[in-house]
């Protein structure tokens, strides 16, 4: 991670090392596979397109994961000017972690939910929604917006997005591979060798590799969420102001209509609580930890710091 005062956890190193190999491995694997059964079955042309797709894939991942995140959620930065609390709060926490300051941004809609995004902590930008600005206190705000600034200082949002490319390469390729045997693609390989066609092995291999992407970038993202409020609640010294706001949010993303949680779901594993309602999340596809996890895991910190979790917030209206 980088040189910051946010308290540095080898678990979550040692997790995004590994997820990193094993899925760097698999995506190797996924294109000389790909690239082998393309030779055999006469479809060499697709060799060096393979290639290509594969690089260019990760590549846009890592340059531009921030760009293709605030799209995602209609969000666009702001200035001091705009929003002077807001950059108050993000001021005063990146000097006391003595982090750069990342770029400041406002998604428009009522969902209350924060996130972090970027490739480096000089190219990160942290995004909050009016939904969660008009929610909480300004002891609440702080906590959140830490919790989003640890995300940035362990570097595990780098991570998780380019860990997101080998899923993202799979799934494009399934899309490709169903849609060649729609329109017969394959037929001349069923003709001229004696194996399957090239579109099915393609299929097979992608929904593989994509289940396994999906399932090791989980695990990460849940340990990850754990240590940024861990991390976080640490650097405030208020763990009962994270504690009321996780509890506030995920009580409020309840009520937000099915139609505009399914329009951001996939952004999911990047907000500090899933856009989700009525199911339960302690299951293998849960990008977050349950919220008893996270209450429990804040009064330990609370105790560790002498605080009680039942104060050290005003339980007023929204700060902002």
């Amino acid at each position: 991670m980088a040189r910051t005062r946010f308290i540095a956890d080898r678990g979550l190193t040692a997790r995004m090392t590994l997820v990193m190999f094993l899925l760097g491995a698999l995506f190797v694997a996924f294109v000389v596979i790909l690239m082998g059964v393309a030779g055999r079955s006469g479809n060499g042309g697709l060799i060096p397109v393979i290639g290509v797709v594969a690089i260019g894939i990760a590549w846009w991942q890592w340059y531009h994961s921030d760009t293709v995140a605030l799209k995602a959620m209609r969000a666009r930065v702001v200035s001091p000017e705009e929003a002077p609390e807001l950059h108050g709060v993000i001021d005063r926490l990146c000097a006391l972690a003595d982090m750069p300051k990342p770029r400041v941004a406002i998604a428009y809609t009522d969902m209350p939910n924060a996130f972090a995004t970027g490739r480096s902590a000089d190219h990160s930008v942290v995004c909050v929604t009016t939904g969660i600005l008009d929610r909480l206190t300004a002891e609440e705000m702080e906590g959140v917006l830490a919790h989003e600034l640890s995300h940035v200082a362990h570097r595990d949002v780098l991570v998780m997005t380019l860990a997101a490319s080998a899923g993202i390469a799979a799934g494009m390729l399934t899309r490709g591979a169903q849609y060649g045997m729609m329109f017969g693609g394959g037929g001349r390989d069923r003709r001229d060798n004696n194996g399957p066609p090239f579109w099915i092995i393609a299929l097979v291999v992608s929904l593989v590799v994509y289940a396994v992407s999906f399932f090791l970038t989980r695990l990460l993202s849940r340990y990850r969420e754990l240590c940024a409020d861990r991390s976080g609640a640490f650097l405030t010294g208020k763990p009962s102001a994270l504690a009321s706001a996780l509890t506030k949010i995920s009580g409020d993303v309840a009520s937000i209509p099915s139609k505009d949680l399914r329009e951001v779901q996939s952004m999911n594993a990047f907000f500090i609580t899933p856009a989700v309602s009525g199911m339960t999340l302690r299951t293998l596809t849960s990008t977050h930890p349950s919220l008893e996890q996270r209450l429990e895991q804040l009064a330990k910190v609370a105790a560790e710091l002498g605080r009680p979790m039942d104060g050290g917030f005003t339980a007023g209206g929204p700060g902002y």
